[in-house]
């Protein structure tokens, strides 16, 4: 189980494309597979084909945009996480919004670039996070930080005053810190020694708590709200 895989060993960096738009896709697999480390294995147009893809292939790294049709990039990098963590996921994508930002690292992302990136910066960025570094786009670092920062450096007073706005027990601050760094259901009952059933039910009070839909809109609004 230790054991490398041949990718690792020599080096070659097995990757698939999704992204909607032709042209996109063409011109980056032409520019990605002209250094011998890169190989492009397979393409996809949507969510939805992009999750099979990669089940079927497990390449080591997915280039991804956000605004896909169908199953939008930020739910399919919670998706390929939680099937296979160790898949590196760069998003590539004109979308800049904060929230965004937030909700496409708080899903696992490991990479965070804009489509204006130069095509020699982009294969750097590939090799980098490959090897397991993380990487944002300077034009959102400066965001990314903000955001993190203006949270993160709260007093534990007010951090503690919004945990008890939203009524969170103890338990379920436990897990809401364990879904903000993309944890499955499965992975946070292996965290806390509780059973599936038992982590879904916390996460389903914590999503009725924060009067938000899903995991990301949870994620989002618990960095936000200095909740963890």
């Amino acid at each position: 189980m230790s054991q490398l895989s041949p990718q690792l060993e020599t080096g070659i960096i097995r990757l698939v494309l999704v992204e909607d738009y032709k042209l996109v896709r063409i011109g980056l697999r032409s520019v990605l597979n002209e250094d011998p480390r890169i190989q492009v294995v397979g393409e996809a147009e949507t969510g939805e084909q992009g999750i099979e893809m990669i089940r079927t292939l497990k390449p080591d790294l997915v280039i991804l945009d956000l605004g896909l049709p169908g199953i939008d990039g930020i739910e399919v990098t919670k998706m390929i996480k939680e099937f296979d963590d160790s898949i590196k996921i760069v998003i590539l994508t004109s979308h800049e919004v904060e929230d965004e930002v937030l909700a496409a690292l708080s899903a696992g992302a490991n990479a965070y670039c804009l489509k204006e990136i130069t095509s020699s910066r982009l294969i750097e960025v590939v090799k980098s996070v490959f090897e397991g570094a993380a990487w944002l786009d300077p034009a959102i670092a400066g965001m990314a930080l903000e955001m993190f920062s203006s949270t993160g450096m709260k007093s534990r007073a007010n951090a503690q005053g919004a945990k008890n706005e939203w009524q969170l027990t103890e338990r379920e601050n436990q897990v809401l810190t364990l879904l903000v760094e993309g944890k499955s259901n499965s992975e946070i009952a292996d965290c806390l020694s509780v059973s599936v059933h038992t982590a879904k039910a916390h996460v389903c009070s914590i999503l009725q708590k924060l009067s938000v839909h899903d995991r990301v809109q949870a994620a989002v609004k618990a960095v936000k709200e200095n909740l963890v």
